[in-house]
């Protein structure tokens, strides 16, 4: 019988590279070197452009946070719903508030029954990361000894 694993604990590495005043490193999920990835800010913002914006990010995290959650839906329903594609936008809007704006749009199968299809919209206000932008968190800020 195999060894029980301790569960997940989701967590991002952030290391600024020296170039530009944006550029970082982030090492996700603890997978350091496997599966690093730049970040930065676009050329207009005073960046290098040469990878996804800290919003982009989060636009990433709600996106497939809400592709999974559905998928695992239909899965326990027994539904065969195809590919599921969530897009994902942010703006901020002075004076709104809130001033963040998420702006999701999911695809589905259009032959789907209307009521999965209605089931599954439901569905999507129920993701983590939905859950998490929409209720607020608390952020916890120390310096490394």
């Amino acid at each position: 019988m195999p060894a029980p694993t301790a569960p997940h604990q989701p967590h991002a590495h952030a290391t600024s590279t020296g170039a530009g005043t944006f550029q970082s490193r982030l090492a996700i999920g603890g997978r350091e070197g496997q599966d690093d990835i730049l970040a930065d800010e676009p050329l207009a913002q005073g960046g290098l452009g040469t990878g996804p914006t800290p919003y982009d990010l989060l636009c990433a995290a709600l996106a497939t946070c809400t592709t999974m959650t559905l998928r695992f839906h239909a899965g326990r329903k027994g539904w065969d719903v195809g590919t599921v594609e969530t897009h994902v936008t942010h703006a901020r809007v002075p004076g709104q508030v809130p001033a963040d704006q998420f702006t999701r749009v999911i695809t589905l199968d259009p032959s789907l029954d209307p009521a999965v299809r209605t089931e599954l919209l439901a569905v999507a206000n129920r993701c983590p990361v939905h859950k998490t932008l929409t209720t607020g968190a608390g952020v916890a800020t120390t310096l490394a000894a």
